[in-house]
């Protein structure tokens, strides 16, 4: 998995606002906010070099479960894409700091859960996490058997 090591040398040092990296992605359906209640958004920002991959995984998973089966599964769930900070529990920068990392439905796939528990690792949602892997990403959760929210460019 990529480390931020390995980030700052292929992509550069983050900063705190994203500024030179950042760009806005349209989303093919609406995700709510998982911090602000009933709040939905049509895009986020991510960096620039994972935002066709990110538009390519969100248009496969519609096109593969449908609207009403991503609002089933919550697959909607927006967790966060870019946040400028250390890793939890670390001293390291989080891939998150690019903009390079994404997590969904974090209230479901806590931090530490494993696959006993985390919804991520059930069945149904195997082909969302294989359509990651399609586009270039992966799941910490499959990798790590932890933090199952959370997706990030391979490195």
């Amino acid at each position: 998995m990529l480390t931020s090591k390995q980030a700052i040398l292929k992509y550069g040092m983050p900063n705190k606002t994203g500024s030179g990296y950042l760009v806005s992605i349209k989303l093919p359906y609406p995700m709510y906010l998982n911090w602000e209640t009933k709040t939905y958004i049509n895009s986020f920002q991510c960096h620039k070099s994972v935002a066709n991959q990110l538009v390519a995984i969100f248009t496969d998973i519609l096109n593969h479960y449908g609207i009403e089966e991503i609002k089933r599964l919550q697959i909607d769930d927006y967790g966060g894409c870019f946040n400028y900070r250390v890793m939890r529990g670390g001293s390291e920068l989080s891939i998150h700091s690019w903009g390079l990392a994404i997590d969904l439905d974090p209230d479901r796939n806590l931090l530490k859960e494993t696959s006993k528990t985390a919804r991520f690792a059930r069945p149904e949602y195997k082909p969302m996490i294989d359509i990651f892997y399609k586009h270039g990403f992966e799941s910490l959760g499959r990798e790590k058997n932890y933090d199952w929210m959370h997706f990030q460019v391979k490195g």
